[in-house]
């Protein structure tokens, strides 16, 4: 059995393994070529290269061979970006990736960082799978490299501390469904009454989380997500689809957040978001319902909402108990 990889700092005597190791990953992608001194020559003497950006770089070795990397630098204004992640299909599944992430990630947010940013090739579908899992959406436009390998890339971001909750536009609403779709699964098989009953399959999770990122690029819903840490933890969605006779109004849906991220104010934050927002659409009262008895129904209480009345009976729980839901409206202008 292999030792577990060691990550250190990257050094410029690294330039064999960085360069075998960049050239395997494109190689792996159709059209995707190697023009070292073309368009790469930093690879020849990476540590210096970040070190004059005030950046830092590290290998990950296993049997005194580079099988990962990573660097990160500033950019302005408390971004950073991460770079040049890459690491072995051997390596894959192994938390290597992981480590890797979270050691720039530290590296940034202990020099100022409050966001991260990443550009990734539009081919690199599995790379893109990882950031998604890693709380990083889609951000801004494709951007072509104009290069040998006719490279577009997609950049991806997310903020890296504190709490923060962000409108998803279509790019990013897609991306997030398969963190979303976590997050939900998490709620329901924890208790939370959305509509769900426990166990959620994560596919049905998934399915439910693309049919919002399909209205929320239709206009039809208004998606939130929020973040804690740098770990998309809750989101929330404002339904503006009413019938003809009821678009003075809105309704929230699907308030979340992920049971170990609770009681940092995500909720709060997102409620008010998402309040904001409907006012900015010109909606005049919200409406929503929760289960009674239920942390959400103390939270929209003492957010000034009114409640509007219970039904018995309204729902049923993972074992089939009847359980009450308590309706809320609030005036928003």
């Amino acid at each position: 059995m292999n030792p577990t990889p060691v990550l250190r700092a990257g050094l410029d005597d690294d330039a064999a393994g960085f360069i075998a190791l960049v050239d395997t990953c494109w190689a792996e992608y159709p059209g995707c070529v190697m023009d070292l001194d073309g368009e790469v020559p930093e690879l020849r003497a990476l540590a210096t290269y970040y070190a004059q950006q005030n950046g830092a770089l590290w290998a990950a070795e296993q049997d005194g061979r580079v099988v990962g990397m990573v660097a990160t630098k500033p950019l302005a204004d408390g971004t950073w970006e991460l770079c040049k992640m890459y690491a072995y299909a051997n390596q894959r599944g192994t938390g290597l990736a992981q480590s890797l992430v979270a050691a720039a990630e530290t590296h940034a947010r202990s020099h100022g960082a409050t966001e991260m940013r990443l550009w990734s090739d539009t081919r690199f579908d599995r790379a893109h799978r990882f950031y998604e899992k890693s709380s990083y959406l889609r951000a801004g436009p494709i951007r072509s490299l104009n290069d040998l390998s006719n490279s577009m890339e997609f950049e991806y971001a997310k903020p890296l501390t504190g709490a923060h909750v962000q409108r998803l536009n279509a790019a990013a609403a897609v991306s997030a469904v398969p963190r979303l779709a976590a997050i939900l699964k998490d709620c329901v098989d924890a208790g939370g009454n959305l509509s769900f009953r426990a166990p959620l399959p994560q596919e049905k999770a998934a399915a439910y989380m693309r049919r919002v990122a399909s209205q929320a690029a239709r206009g039809e819903r208004i998606l939130f997500a929020a973040w804690s840490d740098g770990i998309l933890a809750g989101s929330v969605t404002l339904d503006l689809a009413l019938p003809d006779n009821q678009r003075h109004r809105a309704e929230i849906k699907k308030l979340m957040v992920a049971p170990a991220a609770r009681r940092r104010g995500l909720a709060r934050a997102l409620l008010h978001q998402a309040e904001a927002a409907a006012s900015d659409a010109g909606r005049d009262i919200l409406t929503l319902a929760t289960h009674e008895g239920g942390e959400a129904e103390h939270l929209y209480a003492a957010e000034g909402w009114q409640r509007g009345g219970s039904m018995p009976d309204y729902t049923r729980t993972a074992d089939g108990t009847p359980e009450a839901v308590v309706f809320f409206w609030k005036a928003i202008k």
